[in-house]
């Protein structure tokens, strides 16, 4: 028996779909490509970006970005042999998907060993699961990146 698969109301694909947009479009932003990315799309739905440089305070360990549906963006560190990171800062405020430029600004506060970017606490910006909610956030951040990529 065959069935038609309409990827347009496939949750799961549309999801995976403007998550990689979404991190494509960040890691451009903070100078890698998407080689350095991967997604995982159980719950908590998240993403890790590999960063090609290492803080000072740090050597020897490697530098990542790392988004999850509940907590938005960090920054972190990760332990020798990769097994688990540290996170450093995370960005914090009310939006779950923000523009990439915030997270570039994170990331240089954090080189920069300042503070005044991000929180050392997770913000807790929602709780997993609800992907159609999560798909919205998505839609809305996609809008604010083409409204603002558009000439006036």
């Amino acid at each position: 028996m065959s069935s038609v698969v309409d990827f347009g109301n496939d949750i799961g694909y549309r999801l995976s779909r403007a998550l990689r947009g979404y991190l494509s479009v960040t890691a451009r932003a903070v100078g890698v490509g998407w080689e350095s990315c991967t997604v995982d799309l159980d719950e908590p739905v998240s993403a890790y970006i590999a960063l090609d440089w290492r803080l000072a305070r740090f050597p020897g360990r490697d530098v990542a970005l790392l988004w999850d549906e509940v907590n938005g963006w960090a920054v972190a560190v990760e332990e020798p042999g990769g097994e688990r990171a540290i996170v450093l800062a995370y960005l914090g405020g009310d939006r779950l998907v923000p523009e990439p430029a915030s997270v570039v600004a994170l990331l240089a506060a954090v080189r920069a060993d300042d503070h005044s970017i991000g929180q050392p606490d997770p913000p807790g910006l929602r709780r997993s699961g609800r992907h159609e909610e999560l798909l919205d956030c998505f839609r809305i951040a996609g809008d604010a990146l083409r409204s603002n990529s558009s000439p006036a």
